[in-house]
């Protein structure tokens, strides 16, 4: 009995676990390394009649669109809102890039169906400010200071 079990552990249950760690180690390797931290500052105005909605949107982030933001290699990703005079709003968003191709994995994410449909219900809250750049709609900032 004991003879079969040994044949039985050498034979087929470690042959399983190598090939299963070898498979484990090969699906490792093959996900691409991310690349160094980058930092973004951005801001937008909010309508100050499309704050509460904007607020509930962000309350309950539709998943798919979650997925894409992780799956474009955002993460840490926060926004924030501010009454800056009377009456006037603005949103801040932080997020750190691990990508390698910031422009290709953002017109991968204007791509995705489900994110051209939660913009559907985002864009209207927001108003850009008057000094973007052409083509900004959220503007990115200057990053002054940082610190670990």
């Amino acid at each position: 009995m004991k003879l079969k079990t040994v044949l039985f552990v050498l034979l087929i249950f470690v042959p399983l676990v190598l090939a299963a760690g070898a498979g484990f180690l090969a699906l490792k390797k093959a996900e691409p390394e991310p690349g160094p931290v980058e930092r973004y500052g951005m801001v937008i105005g909010v309508k100050p009649d499309k704050i509460e909605y904007y607020k509930k949107l962000h309350a309950a982030a539709w998943p798919g669109v979650l997925a894409k933001i992780k799956e474009c290699h955002i993460r840490n990703y926060s926004i924030y809102l501010r009454e800056v005079e009377k009456g006037q709003y603005l949103l801040f968003s932080y997020f750190e890039y691990t990508g390698k191709d910031f422009a290709a994995d953002m017109a991968r994410m204007a791509a995705d169906p489900e994110t051209q449909r939660w913009w559907k219900e985002t864009d209207p809250c927001q108003s850009a400010i008057p000094t973007r750049l052409e083509g900004e709609f959220w503007s990115r900032m200057e990053e002054v200071f940082h610190a670990d």
